[in-house]
């Protein structure tokens, strides 16, 4: 299955997906230096996103979460590609200082169509797209 996306951050992806229903702060809700979830309230909680092509509906919270994003991205524990329903400026600024691809905006509803576990590719150049493929 494949849909077309709104490009934010270019580049490219693939991998493992993991996916929250809920809104992520990345200052706070996961850890800089493993890129493990501790909000205790996230639905992916104790889950990592390091390396994998991470799905959430929108970020939440503080400007110092573009940092975080960078500072995950130093470490070797960043997300490999993002796929977000709707981005805003801390997340997105955040995946282009870091270098990570980000699409949103998607045709389909990625809350429904793709689960954690699947492989997805995330195309993100003049044009956006999102490939996924069920585990």
């Amino acid at each position: 299955m494949r849909f077309r996306a709104r490009v934010i951050s270019r580049g490219y992806a693939e991998g493992e997906v993991i996916v929250s229903r809920k809104p992520v702060s990345f200052l706070g809700d996961v850890d800089p230096e493993s890129g493990v979830i501790r909000d205790r309230e996230s639905d992916i909680f104790g889950e990592s996103v390091a390396g994998k092509i991470f799905v959430f509906p929108e970020g939440r919270g503080s400007t110092v979460g573009t940092y975080t994003l960078l500072r995950m991205k130093k470490a070797g524990c960043a997300p490999a590609g993002i796929v977000m329903v709707r981005s805003e400026a801390i997340v997105a600024v955040g995946a282009i200082i870091a270098g990570i691809p980000l699409v949103d905006m998607p045709e389909a509803d990625v809350l429904e169509v793709i689960e954690s576990g699947d492989h997805v590719r995330v195309f993100a150049e003049r044009e956006g797209w999102v490939e996924v493929e069920k585990r």
